[in-house]
């Protein structure tokens, strides 16, 4: 993979080291996810998921105004029931695609993240947002629910009740209380959420990516399991690095006082 490379006419990936990020590039609609950037979406995940030399991703806006305003209501108004069920899968594949990328995903948000919008940042591990920022799932108020993992995640964030309320009533939430919620993670000074989130990713980027992406199943794998159960899970993560090259060479590098050089397996 090069420097950077596009992914329809709406989704971009470049490269910065061993952080990959994936930029939301259709600011005509505010980055609304019509079945061809739901699509383009996934095709990019599929081919970071499968890229060992992507330790981060970051997931980006060109426009100013917005991460993503959620699903194209204009392109659905335009749907049939059966035209609607078969884009279905599209859509979903758009969302699972960002929540089931192996490696550490961090979304840096501006401005509306709203419905679909919020649930791709929800999708990801860690999420970076500056002042401007407004987030929430007012799905329920154009009659549907939010369909991108949101009735699913937002509680593993905030809790079934918070959840429940920001679900129910469909409200919008500016960055300081969202902060204050738990809805986004770090706040950062205005027009910095970009920077903020490539440097987090910098940093993370450092590290094993054999660790990262095992400590990551760990996280993901063990939520909502009993303490038994999660150890468990972590036990069977930590199975995976401990007769790794990388753990060999982490060791080798610490014992030598030198910067460890990944073999990434």
């Amino acid at each position: 993979m090069g420097d950077e490379q596009r992914y329809g006419e709406y989704v971009v990936v470049r490269r910065h080291g061993h952080v990959a990020e994936l930029v939301l590039d259709r600011p005509k609609a505010m980055n609304a996810v019509s079945a061809q950037l739901a699509r383009s979406v996934a095709a990019a995940c599929a081919a970071l998921a499968e890229d060992r030399d992507a330790r981060v991703v970051v997931v980006t806006s060109t426009h100013e105004r917005a991460f993503c305003v959620g699903a194209d209501l204009k392109e659905r108004n335009s749907l049939s029931d059966a035209e609607l069920l078969r884009q279905r899968p599209t859509s979903r594949a758009c969302y699972t695609g960002v929540l089931e990328l192996p490696m550490p995903t961090i979304a840096a948000v501006h401005g509306f993240a709203l419905g679909g919008g919020f649930e791709l940042a929800l999708s990801c591990d860690v999420i970076v947002a500056d002042p401007t920022a407004v987030v929430g799932l007012p799905e329920v108020s154009v009659g549907v629910i939010p369909g991108g993992g949101g009735t699913q995640l937002l509680p593993r964030r905030v809790g079934a009740a918070r959840a429940a309320e920001l679900i129910f009533s469909a409200r919008r939430v500016e960055a300081a209380e969202a902060r204050e919620l738990g809805l986004v993670d770090l706040l950062v000074e205005q027009g910095e959420d970009r920077a903020e989130a490539l440097a987090l990713a910098a940093r993370m980027a450092v590290n094993s990516p054999v660790g990262l992406r095992a400590a990551k199943r760990a996280l993901r794998l063990g939520h909502g399991l009993d303490l038994r159960a999660g150890l468990e899970v972590e036990d069977a993560a930590w199975r995976t690095v401990a007769f790794s090259g990388d753990r060999a060479e982490g060791v080798a590098a610490f014992n030598e006082k030198r910067k460890p050089q990944w073999p990434g397996e």
